[in-house]
């Protein structure tokens, strides 16, 4: 059984048709990504699969679990934690603060003993401190913990962002365009952090991207997404070569065998 299970997922806007019956496995313990052209469904899927949007129809699963349509707390609830395209820390809050964010969901505290400070609450809260400052360490932010996060440059906001989805212990890690807007040298660091979370921490990722260099370099599988369907599925290697993949990225003249451009979109 993988570990998430889209089948014949389809979402609808009005007459737009976002996603059209798409069949997806994640295997537990890899890395894949989701490709595609500007607008071809792959954060619509993300937000699917996160609790944000409902399914218009099909049914989706994780470790078996139906979790088309419950709400983005109960899914976070099941082990799935999600980064954005756009940085969504609370810019206001530290590092640690927004870490801490991230672990509300396994504490099991109430607000009547938070508001009492009961020996048991405090210890909690230590423990989940101590954690915090060891999920900082391991996604390069040692002593960062009390900077706000607006000061953080913007390669380490993308890194507070990893360290937040990893508070709340997830079997299954959403990583939405994790390499956007950052430098070559940033882009190399996050690929083997990325690696690190899968090799060492046992999670699986499922990653958005158009840095093709990155998708190349770390996916096990690739799924190719255009006008909402899947267009191409495989190893790297036969992503790359696959006409229906160039078709929709260069142009159907590339996909019949003209002259590439210089620019290797898909190298």
């Amino acid at each position: 059984m993988a570990l998430l299970e889209a089948r014949k997922i389809s979402k609808q806007f009005g007459g737009l048709a976002a996603l059209r019956d798409l069949d997806l496995d994640i295997e537990k313990g890899m890395i894949a990504s989701l490709i595609g052209p500007n607008g071809a469904g792959k954060t619509t899927f993300f937000n699917m699969v996160s609790g944000i949007y409902k399914p218009t129809s099909g049914h989706m699963f994780l470790e078996g679990k139906e979790i088309g349509g419950l709400r983005p707390n109960r899914v976070t609830a099941l082990g799935l934690g999600r980064t954005f395209q756009n940085i969504r820390l609370f810019s206001n809050m530290t590092a640690l603060e927004n870490v801490l964010v991230g672990m509300n969901c396994r504490l099991k505290s109430t607000w009547y003993g938070a508001l009492l400070r009961s020996p048991s609450v405090m210890q909690e809260e230590a423990k989940a401190r101590e954690r915090a400052q060891e999920l900082l360490a391991y996604v390069g932010l040692a002593g960062k913990g009390e900077t706000l996060a607006k000061n953080l440059p913007y390669g380490l906001q993308r890194r507070l962002e990893i360290a937040r989805a990893l508070a709340i212990n997830p079997k299954l890690m959403l990583l939405d365009e994790p390499t956007a807007g950052m430098n070559p040298q940033e882009t190399v660091d996050a690929m083997a952090l990325i690696k690190r979370v899968r090799d060492e921490l046992d999670i699986t990722i499922l990653l958005i991207e158009h840095d093709m260099r990155v998708v190349m370099g770390i996916s096990e599988r690739i799924t190719v997404l255009d006008y909402g369907a899947k267009i191409a599925e495989g190893t790297p290697e036969q992503v790359r070569t696959n006409p229906k993949v160039i078709e929709a990225y260069l142009g159907k003249g590339v996909a019949a065998g003209a002259r590439r451009p210089k620019q290797k979109v898909l190298a």
